[in-house]
């Protein structure tokens, strides 16, 4: 059994289909349009074969819970394995150089990764991690 996709709503469907494409190399399938609910949607697939739903549809209320210092019960983040621990640091640098804000690390947590948090432009959390190797 796999995870097909996860959803996310967002109110600039655009600029966080961009920022899926361009930061973790995922690919998009051509806009999906319901002109009667006004609802726009794409599926960014990666290479793992796991997608996300891209969701944007008038009367979505925000997200109340706060990505950074209080956080609540549900889904509260996504990883991305990165394979080592150079290419973590690569994403690292390449995110916090284009002005994404950097939460955590990059450091080697108590499990056994290397990993750091950003948020991406939705203030959805993302962890980018690979097993730490000495």
């Amino acid at each position: 059994m796999t995870i097909d996709h996860v959803a996310i709503w967002t109110s600039q469907l655009e600029r966080l289909k961009d920022y899926y494409i361009r930061y973790f190399n995922g690919r998009a399938n051509k806009k999906y349009l319901n002109k009667e609910k006004h609802f726009e949607s794409y599926f960014v697939s990666f290479d793992s074969g796991t997608r996300l739903e891209l969701m944007q549809m008038p009367g979505i209320p925000e997200n109340l819970n706060d990505p950074v210092e209080k956080q609540y019960q549900g889904i509260i983040h996504i990883s991305f394995g990165m394979g080592t621990m150079d290419l973590v640091n690569e994403k690292f640098n390449e995110l916090k150089n284009d002005g994404f804000k950097i939460l955590k690390g990059p450091r080697k947590t108590g499990d056994g990764y290397w990993e750091f948090e950003t948020l991406d432009p939705d203030n959805n959390r993302i962890e980018v991690s690979a097993i730490f190797a000495e």
